[in-house]
């Protein structure tokens, strides 16, 4: 997008073709006015709109520019933190409910993929999260205990069964989701905008927010070329978020996430690695991704921006890498390479907050976008219908808390992932 191979990569070149939009132009009245066409975004647009709400998106650039098509299509349940903690952050009500609707949120993915046939080639197979080591795979076994006592379908896999499914011997074991998989996230961000068109939202690209009013109970969102009124005004912008929602961009640590895309693979490597088909990342600090695309290929991916010396750095990181999982590839070559940022919060938990009046957002995915984004889209969706009260929501409305050196921070974990790669890459 916008000539940048580096942007979305592999997911540009074989993604269906986005739906047709174009600026906003002149005065529009809605019930709603959505910013940011990412799966949060879309997800509230469809769902409003198939309630027969009148909505408008408006997206600065185009859909699933942001982390909704960039990011590596793991299908994930859950967050990053133990399920047990969730409870304890948020307190039994909030953490239970959103463990529940996280829990169960490929499962809705999944569905609407199936309801509105978007081609954004699934794999419903589960993932893996394999265990760098015997830190690691204690951690997954406290992982599996505590999802299996709240009925998940996950199980914990040995050394060999791991490798059976992975195709390689670098890991301890694995904990194998079952209620997990795969997408291609730029596909299904597109097709969550078809969706929603056909329900009769109306999405308008190349159009950013330049100010936004109030008058009475309604708002007007301007751009440079026309402005929508509504009711309500729901904002899904996530790491991508500029202004007028600077305080929602003052709580994130951006952490950049990379991805290498080989060229198709031998019918025999496909064979050999990942044959049933699962993402699959790993327990380290400095976390690595891998998955198969629909043609074949090999995407690879760990924290850190192709831009300046990481490029050279993340890239000769990616090869010696693959190799020492994946020894059966004699020679690694890439097809595509790009990154985007990931929006990293205090807790490591997303937020929902209320910015203003009838003004509200979800943000902070902390590298799961996909499931909680199309859940909190709905349930953003059913809040403004009045199905669901402020109480009945899967967080607790906060107010914004600024991060401290937001900006060393960012540059710290960019530099250090160089570092570490670089290190990785000799050894």
């Amino acid at each position: 997008m916008q000539n940048d191979p580096r942007s979305h990569g592999l997911w540009e070149k074989t993604a269906p073709p986005a739906p047709a939009t174009g600026p906003l132009k002149g005065s529009v009245e809605a019930d709603v006015v959505v910013v940011g066409a990412g799966f949060t975004g879309l997800s509230a647009a469809l769902h409003l709109a198939s309630e027969g709400a009148r909505v408008a998106v408006v997206e600065a650039v185009e859909i699933g520019f942001g982390g909704s098509g960039r990011n590596v299509g793991l299908v994930n349940a859950g967050m990053w933190v133990m399920p047990d903690d969730l409870p304890k952050e948020l307190g039994e009500e909030y953490g239970n409910r959103l463990l529940d609707l996280l829990g169960n949120g490929p499962s809705l993915v999944f569905s609407l993929i199936d309801r509105h046939g978007i081609a954004c080639e699934v794999e419903r197979a589960g993932t893996l999260h394999v265990a760098h080591g015997p830190k690691g795979l204690q951690e997954l076994e406290e992982r599996a205990a505590q999802w299996r006592k709240r009925g998940a379908p996950v199980h914990l896999l040995d050394a060999a069964e791991t490798a059976r499914k992975v195709g390689s011997t670098a890991y301890a074991g694995a904990l194998l989701d079952l209620r997990a998989g795969t997408i291609q996230p730029l596909g299904y961000v597109r097709g969550l905008g078809r969706a929603a068109i056909e329900a009769g939202a109306q999405v308008f690209t190349g159009s950013p927010v330049k100010g936004v009013t109030r008058s009475g109970s309604r708002w007007t969102v301007s751009t440079e070329g026309g402005s929508v009124t509504a009711d309500w005004i729901v904002v899904a912008t996530n790491a991508y978020t500029g202004t007028p929602w600077a305080e929602i961009r003052s709580e994130i640590v951006l952490l950049p996430y990379f991805n290498f895309a080989t060229k198709p693979l031998s019918h025999n490597l496909r064979a050999s690695i990942l044959p049933e088909r699962q993402g699959a990342w790993d327990t380290k600090n400095v976390l690595s991704s891998f998955r198969f695309d629909q043609a074949g290929r090999l995407v690879f991916g760990s924290v850190g921006a192709l831009r300046g010396t990481g490029l050279p750095i993340h890239r000769a990181w990616a090869k010696r890498s693959i190799r020492k999982i994946f020894p059966q590839i004699d020679a690694v070559a890439f097809d595509a390479e790009w990154y985007g940022q990931i929006g990293m919060t205090d807790n490591s938990l997303p937020k929902f907050h209320v910015l203003a009046p009838n003004v509200v957002s979800f943000s902070g995915y902390n590298g799961r976008g996909i499931a909680p984004g199309t859940v909190f889209g709905r349930e953003l969706a059913l809040h403004v219908l009045g199905r669901k009260t402020l109480a009945d929501l899967p967080l607790p409305a906060s107010e914004v808390t600024p991060v401290k050196f937001q900006a060393a921070r960012q540059a710290s974990i960019e530099a250090g992932a160089q570092l570490m790669h670089l290190v990785e890459a000799r050894l």
